[in-house]
């Protein structure tokens, strides 16, 4: 009878964690890709998963709808996505990988820039409009609904009327380009800390911080 509860309970696996499936995870920077763009505001979701990567010492390579690279974490793997279908189509790439990685949406994670928000404010919400940014409205056309997750990285709003395009596919100040660095640190912890404590506890343990903290 022993034998059998160890059987039952102890060695038979749910079937999703056969394959893995609530262990695997979806993370998608948005940008546009090109020379160009590298180094602007739009985009950070790029730049983070860029630091992501020098820091576990993982290469992107390019697949279909953009440049992928795996990081293992604590029994977790996470699909790193940089699409390379222009920030207005985002949603093809974002659509496809969690198709091909088998991944539920719930275990996804979309970095954008946000004009609401200050410079150095990190905010992870688990769903929400589009907000007028057209990645993210791209995103939700297709999956059609807006519930994911969203780490929402502040670029401030210091731009005269009618330069918020200029502003956005601007580059960073000598100033903001010495602070990114540590807020890169947070976002990682952020990214890891949605598979190992959750969303909720990870916002409330890092929504407030800023650089230093």
């Amino acid at each position: 009878m022993i034998q059998f509860l160890k059987k039952l309970f102890g060695q038979t696996k749910h079937p999703l964690q056969e394959n893995n499936i609530e262990m695997k995870y979806l993370i998608v920077g948005l940008g546009n890709i090109g020379a160009e763009y590298a180094n602007t505001r739009h985009n950070i979701g790029f730049r983070i998963l860029d630091a992501l990567a020098e820091t576990a010492n993982i290469e992107f390579k390019e697949a279909r709808y953009g440049a992928v690279a795996e990081y293992k974490f604590k029994g977790r793997i996470f699909v790193l996505v940089k699409p390379n279908t222009y920030m207005n189509l985002s949603g093809k790439s974002v659509n496809y990988w969690l198709q091909k990685e088998k991944i539920p949406v719930e275990n996804m994670m979309v970095l954008v820039d946000d004009l609401a928000l200050p410079f150095e404010t990190l905010r992870l919400r688990p769903k929400g409009s589009d907000a007028g940014h057209n990645g993210l409205k791209h995103i939700n056309e297709i999956l059609g609904h807006q519930n994911y997750n969203r780490l929402r990285f502040g670029i401030g709003s210091d731009f005269s009327k009618g330069k918020q395009v200029d502003y956005v596919l601007g580059e960073w100040s000598p100033e903001e380009l010495e602070k990114l660095p540590e807020l890169f640190k947070i976002c990682i912890n952020m990214i890891k800390g949605m598979s190992t404590i959750g969303i909720q506890r990870t916002m409330t343990a890092y929504n407030t911080k800023k650089s230093g903290s």
